[in-house]
């Protein structure tokens, strides 16, 4: 058998079996762009058919791309602005997120920027810069002494040197208006963007801008539109349950104090005294220690929900006894299984003043005959409450403020399924169950029927095992989204223009996405990239993996040929130089304390009088970090491949002032609330002053900036 028979054979056999077919450039195979010949079976030259015992096999060609177009040219895709977009205000994180959705998926078209020729983009890049602000641009500034002021001070002196048509416009970038170290941005953006971070003025919040970025909400349900009320749940794409135990729920010491709820003596630090408490009609369960509810493991069933525990669901009804003054007058608690073990009438001790039937249900006919006391319900519960009782209720710190009772183990489902704009907002009960169960309840509301009690703690009984069937991440304040990586992952466009089907518009079939990381960011929102690149310990690491993700492995071992199409990537060096980093929290990527050396050189940048206008301006750290960074940027601007947007944002403003304020609050909650603590006691005070300082404070750290550019 010669060479060119045992191709023809090989390539015979890879049809056969619907394998790949790879063929010689012999003339036996005749092989052509259309298809390839193989030999028909030998019925077929039986029954007369010529052809010499060959048969073509159809087989549609592998499509390629289009050529770049050329830079200038009239097809080269483009982001620009103009005086004539509609922007009403200063964009926001979400506004650059959805411009990528727009560009490589399915969002909608942005009115603050035009997008030309989007069907040429190939790539999109994001650079995360936290501690970059629009002051930093001013060309006399003295970086020596840049950390002496506040976060609103350093951006008063920027608008003194930046001037746009308003505050809300794109300043352009000039290389002879630019301080030495930053020049290299005006080679690679050409406009600086005012850019806020989400987040709440009301109760001086700001969202995580990871979060916000990195999240998308979900597109509605065609049978979902028009309807009223919240819309059913759905499960993110390729979301998987995790089956956890409900004392994963129990409220920590620190969400106990915030939401409100009297302190149980076994929460107090050691050796803290247990002071009378205010109101004197207050019990505490008979919990001495938190180890008191823990149950052994050879007690637990296996694979029990409850982990051994006993559980009762509480609801209560108030009626009016004073001005802002509710007191009990129904009471109702049901077991796991939904078995009512308790429901009783309780008549107060003061007048009722407003029974509030409409909401209650109670009326002056039905508490006429009782003599059910608060102090006869209080012992009742003492006695069916014991340490490995966990109390399951919605905004239960009210009921539990109406027993006049405290228990140290507490599930309370609007702290579970919290609202999106996070403490101290909350989704109503009734929200919940139209949205999680599909039911409707407390259907007496206007109705003067009321609430039904044994109800409502059946439906918060309902609203947990619902949550402990589907872990943590459900319904965790982002029940209508779902990750950025995911959504490019399944709705990504390809277009013609990018080797994609002929048919117009593009198909939906996925872009690849990448992280790239400090840190250990398994348990971050970067964990959802096709490909994750993390554990980096500077920037210098980050740039290469960005390239790397850029154009790919060689072998395609962990990055494929060619790159991914989208990248997300944050480099920290110059958060943790300005003092930022966040060194409270230990998820959602943000890993723990920065490298000793960077907070070394933080100290060395806080002098006096930044803005004083200077000859010389010494290489402080500040300066050197901001230098190291604008060149890595356009390191990286020039590595891109043609037809690449190429992002960078802030994030967000300054935001030590606001942790500080807020770290003050949870303090003087913490203490408000402790049992015997006085006023005057107080280590710090929480007034009306310090309330509009926080406010005022997170308005101020929203402030960020974005740049937008295309290679």
């Amino acid at each position: 058998m010669g060479a060119a028979t045992a191709d023809i054979v090989r390539a015979t056999e890879a049809v056969d079996s619907s394998q790949p077919v790879s063929t010689s450039t012999s003339s036996h195979s005749d092989s052509t762009s259309t298809g390839t010949k193989r030999r028909r079976s030998t019925d077929a030259v039986r029954n007369g058919d010529d052809n010499d015992g060959w048969e073509k096999v159809e087989r549609r060609p592998t499509k390629k791309s289009k050529k770049t177009p050329k830079a200038g040219g009239s097809n080269y895709p483009s982001i620009t602005f103009s005086n004539s977009s509609r922007l009403q205000s200063k964009i926001q994180i979400t506004h650059v997120r959805d411009l990528i959705l727009y560009i490589l998926a399915d969002g909608t078209a942005p009115q603050w920027v035009a997008v030309s020729h989007r069907p040429h983009f190939r790539k999109i890049v994001t650079v995360l810069v936290p501690g970059l602000e629009e002051a930093m641009f001013k060309q006399d500034v003295d970086y020596a002494s840049y950390n002496s002021l506040d976060g609103r001070q350093r951006r008063q002196a920027a608008d003194r040197y930046i001037t746009a048509p308003d505050d809300i416009n794109p300043r352009g970038l000039r290389h002879d208006r630019l301080p030495k170290a930053l020049q290299p941005f005006a080679h690679v953006f050409p406009s600086l963007w005012p850019c806020r971070a989400t987040g709440d003025d009301r109760q001086g919040r700001m969202h995580s801008p990871i979060t916000t970025f990195l999240t998308v909400p979900l597109p509605k349900a065609a049978e979902d539109k028009g309807k009223k009320g919240p819309k059913p749940a759905r499960d993110p794409h390729g979301f998987k349950n995790v089956r956890t135990a409900l004392t994963e729920f129990i409220l920590t010491p620190e969400q106990y104090v915030e939401n409100g709820y009297a302190v149980h003596p076994c929460l107090l630090k050691p050796g803290q005294p247990l002071e009378p408490p205010k109101d004197e009609h207050l019990v505490y369960t008979q919990v001495a220690s938190l180890k008191d509810g823990e149950v052994p493991e050879a007690e637990i069933q296996q694979g029990s929900i409850t982990a051994g525990r006993h559980v009762l669901a509480i609801d209560c009804e108030m009626c009016m006894t004073g001005e802002k003054e509710f007191s009990l007058t129904r009471i109702s608690a049901v077991s796991w299984d939904g078995t009512v073990v308790l429901d009783e009438l309780v008549k107060p001790e003061k007048e009722i003043i407003d029974y509030v039937t409409r909401f209650s249900g109670i009326t002056k006919e039905m508490l006429d005959t009782v003599t059910t006391t608060l102090h006869d319900i209080q012992q009742r519960l003492l006695q069916l409450i014991t340490p490995r009782t966990i109390l399951v209720g919605h905004s239960l710190d009210s009921d539990m403020k109406a027993l006049k009772m405290a228990h140290p183990f507490i599930v309370d489902t609007s702290v579970i399924y919290p609202h999106p704009k996070g403490h101290p907002f909350k989704h109503s009960l009734k929200w919940l169950a139209s949205k999680y169960l599909n039911r409707d309840v407390q259907k007496g509301d206007g109705t003067g029927q009321g609430h039904d009690s044994i109800e409502d703690a059946r439906t918060c009984l309902d609203l947990v095992k619902k949550k402990c069937e589907k872990g943590k991440a459900w319904a965790a304040g982002e029940s209508s989204g779902e990750s950025l990586f995911k959504r490019l992952g399944r709705a990504g466009t390809a277009y013609r223009a990018q080797a994609g089907p002929e048919a117009t518009g593009g198909l939906l079939t996925g872009k690849s996405t990448a992280a790239v990381d400090w840190g250990d960011v398994h348990r971050s929102h970067c964990s959802q990239a096709d490909v994750v690149l993390g554990g980096c310990t500077s920037d210098a690491e980050v740039e290469e993996g960005v390239l790397r993700a850029v154009h790919g492995d060689p072998d395609g071992a962990v990055v494929k040929g060619g790159g991914v199409d989208f990248v997300w990537a944050r480099m920290r060096e110059l958060e943790a130089l300005q003092g930022w980093w966040n060194r409270n929290r230990a998820d959602a990527g943000e890993d723990g304390a920065p490298p000793k050396k960077l907070e070394e050189l933080h100290a060395a940048t806080t002098r006096t009088n930044p803005f004083a206008t200077s000859a010389e301006t010494t290489d402080s750290p500040l300066e050197q970090c901001l230098s190291s960074l604008s060149q890595r940027l356009k390191r990286i601007y020039d590595a891109l491949p043609p037809c690449t947007a190429f992002v960078v944002l802030s994030g967000s403003g300054d935001p030590r002032e606001m942790s500080r304020l807020l770290s003050i609050q949870s303090q003087w909650k913490r203490e408000y609330n402790t049992p015997g603590m006085k006023w005057d006691q107080l280590s710090v005070k929480w007034t009306d002053r310090e309330e509009q300082a926080l406010k005022q404070a997170a308005r101020d750290a929203r402030e960020g900036v974005a740049f937008i550019s295309v290679k």
